[in-house]
């Protein structure tokens, strides 16, 4: 998959530059343009050449113009970037439209690079299983993209495991028919008795399901299929 291209938009200049500096500290993800009103937003939206934006992080304290306001012009100009509230607005209501707006995540301020990189990485995860061919065979599919974008609870968790890690198994699951537990530690970088224990956890939640995998020597290797 190709970067996701990232608009930040951010009126404080030395908050802008450090939301462009997490962005780029995270694989997979692009900066192409930073915007400090929301009427240079919409013109970099409207008028970008060669390049589409994926993804806009959007402040909505903006001097010019409410983010919610900016988010309706994008939906009324039939505009479907996806947008990443960045904000320290606390009000229900601001919150209640902005998932009527189609924001996908809701990030308050202050926050830490790790809670930012979190949303960005569960965006990409949800982005990658949107973005697929064809169409979805059943039900469980659906919730399984919905809850990559918002992420397990840390506290259901057992302990050890943390929802990067676990969002990440996810993802290497739904890439494949079916997958053993070394062949998911080749794909997001952790052990293969790591990997083995988030593949055990999925299966105890009914989340993945375990099968023997014939056609090598010795015994039969145990791939897992998500559910």
């Amino acid at each position: 998959m190709t970067d996701i291209r990232v608009l930040v938009v951010e009126d404080e200049p030395l908050l802008a530059e450090a939301h462009k500096a997490y962005t780029e500290r995270v694989p997979g993800f692009v900066v192409v343009g930073v915007a400090h009103t929301a009427q240079e937003a919409m013109a970099t939206l409207r008028h970008r050449t060669g390049e589409d934006v994926d993804l806009v992080l959007l402040d909505f304290r903006l001097p010019d113009l409410h983010g919610l306001d900016v988010c309706r012009a994008l939906r009324a100009a039939g505009s479907s970037v996806d947008v990443l509230a960045v904000t320290s607005v606390r009000d229900l209501a601001v919150v209640r439209t902005a998932v009527s707006l189609g924001v996908t995540h809701y990030l308050l301020k202050p926050f830490t690079f790790g809670a930012f990189r979190d949303k960005l990485e569960r965006y990409a995860d949800y982005r990658r299983q949107a973005l697929a061919d064809g169409e979805v065979a059943a039900q469980h599919e659906v919730d399984r993209m919905f809850a990559t974008l918002r992420g397990a609870a840390q506290q259901t968790l057992p302990k050890g495991l943390d929802v990067q890690t676990l969002n990440r198994v996810l993802s290497a699951l739904a890439e494949g028919a079916g997958r053993s537990a070394t062949e998911v530690s080749q794909r997001t970088g952790i052990s293969r008795v790591t990997a083995r224990r988030y593949l055990e956890y999925l299966v105890t939640i009914d989340r993945a399901v375990r099968t023997p995998r014939y056609g090598t020597p010795g015994r039969p290797e145990v791939e897992y299929r998500p559910v």
